[in-house]
């Protein structure tokens, strides 16, 4: 009989163990190769193509139906607008995108671009341009010399025209330049289809070009709430305009004036914070309003609102739309809080002691409002839509704050606000060092 070995069994048995193990490695990344090949991510461009072509999981959506309100209103403006200074919507709209000329409605834009660009201490020199021009005007001569600020007061009580070119000359350097400004800024607060020449608002056409002085009531109604409730001057806008009458004078000290506000429906509605008249042969009666009430703002615009001798029209308009707006629309909270699935994770590590049969999850979650409410201006016949989409599933690895899904807000079908769904933690991806680590715990003990 043999002596035993103690020496060489164990040589044995260590042998059989290290094949075993390599045994298993190679099965284990095998088994990872094709795992990889079948779940691979796609290319960049191919997973942005999958993204925008998969439907997303919809995980329901809420209906707020509500009744309807009172039948269109008859007004003698050829175009008007009410809108919701804060949201920029328009809440009711009579040819609301038609192009038309709003004459002197134009200084609200060269009285906001002079708050914004100059400084009401600064003198004004009058060109002979500026004195040139027509009546309403405050019969500036050239060569005199004046405070900006003490025109913008005869910009917006008086609509003098004179000093609109002055104040326009004194900040921009030109006429030219200062429409180049307007037009700018019209762009700038969402307004597409405004075209600015003059600072007046006198008729104006440029030449082999066909474009004419003119607006859209949506338009003049946004440019005016950029006046009262944007632009980082809103308050000397609305301390101005609110001005019921102002004297001052010349630098010389040599000649007096006096303005008187044009601006009637400051005494026809408490509500009424701002505003600006308008007329010319072409344009007719314009006017642009504000009113403020219970925490809402509104503006209103009219163009061609009547014709000598129908100059009081437009007051009856404003009235009209002012309360229509006061009385059917007031602020809702819409806001729902919303809830998420967990979304698995291909390829992921479902944390540090996990094992390749556990399925890797991320926590998901939207960028709500900090108090948790929407507010928004409605009346009885909106309706509002709250849905909420977020993938099916995700690809290792995710980082944290990357974008899933939305939950999306819609009033009467049109999109309104959204809240992106994102990751709130994050997932690594499977790796051959993970399989390796994994692989060595279970046979290697520490």
């Amino acid at each position: 009989m043999r002596a035993f070995s103690f020496q060489k069994y164990s040589k044995n048995i260590h042998n059989a163990l290290n094949q075993k193990i390599i045994l298993l490695l190679m099965l284990s990344l095998l088994v990872l190769s094709v795992t990889d090949s079948v779940n691979a991510a796609p290319s960049s461009d191919t997973a942005i193509e999958a993204d925008l072509n998969t439907p997303l999981y919809a995980q329901g959506e809420n209906n707020i139906d509500t009744a309807k309100t009172p039948s269109s209103l008859q007004l003698y403006a050829q175009a008007a607008v009410l809108m919701d200074a804060d949201s920029g919507r328009v809440l009711y709209g009579k040819n609301e995108d038609e192009e038309l000329p709003m004459a002197s409605t134009t200084k609200i834009m060269t009285c906001i671009l002079a708050l914004e660009y100059g400084n009401l201490d600064d003198t004004v020199e009058v060109s002979a341009y500026a004195a040139s021009m027509p009546k309403v005007k405050l019969y500036m001569k050239q060569g005199e010399k004046y405070r900006l600020g003490d025109l913008l007061y005869s910009l917006m009580l008086e609509s003098h025209n004179d000093s609109a070119v002055a104040v326009a000359e004194a900040v921009a350097g030109s006429v030219e330049k200062f429409a180049v400004m307007m037009n700018q800024k019209a762009r700038d607060i969402g307004c597409y289809n405004t075209y600015f020449i003059t600072p007046n608002g006198l008729d104006a056409e440029v030449n082999d070009t066909g474009k004419i002085h003119s607006t859209t009531a949506a338009d003049l109604a946004r440019i005016m709430a950029y006046c009262v409730k944007e632009s980082a001057q809103k308050d000397r806008f609305l301390e101005i305009t609110q001005t019921r009458e102002y004297s001052f004078t010349d630098l010389s000290g040599q000649r007096n004036f006096h303005c008187n506000n044009h601006n009637s429906f400051l005494s026809m509605m408490n509500e009424a914070i701002s505003g600006k008249t308008g007329f010319t042969n072409k344009a007719g009666y314009c006017y642009v309003g504000a009113i403020e009430s219970e925490g809402r703002t509104f503006t209103v615009a009219l163009l061609a609102c009547g014709w000598p001798n129908n100059k009081t029209y437009k007051w009856s308009d404003m009235r009209k739309l002012a309360e229509y707006g006061m009385q059917n629309y007031s602020y809702r909270d819409i806001y729902e809080e919303k809830y998420f699935n967990d979304i698995p994770v291909l390829n992921g590590i479902a944390g540090a002691e996990a094992t390749p049969y556990d399925s890797a999850y991320v926590e998901a979650g939207f960028e709500k409002p900090e108090d948790n409410s929407l507010a928004y201006l409605l009346c009885a016949e909106d309706k509002v839509e709250v849905k909420t989409s977020v993938e099916r599933q995700l690809e290792a690895p995710v980082k944290k704050g990357e974008k899933v899904g939305q939950v999306s807000y819609y009033l009467n079908g049109e999109l309104i606000k959204e809240y992106a769904v994102v990751t709130k933690g994050e997932v690594e991806k499977t790796n051959y060092k993970w399989f390796l680590q994994y692989i060595l715990k279970l046979y290697i003990p520490n």
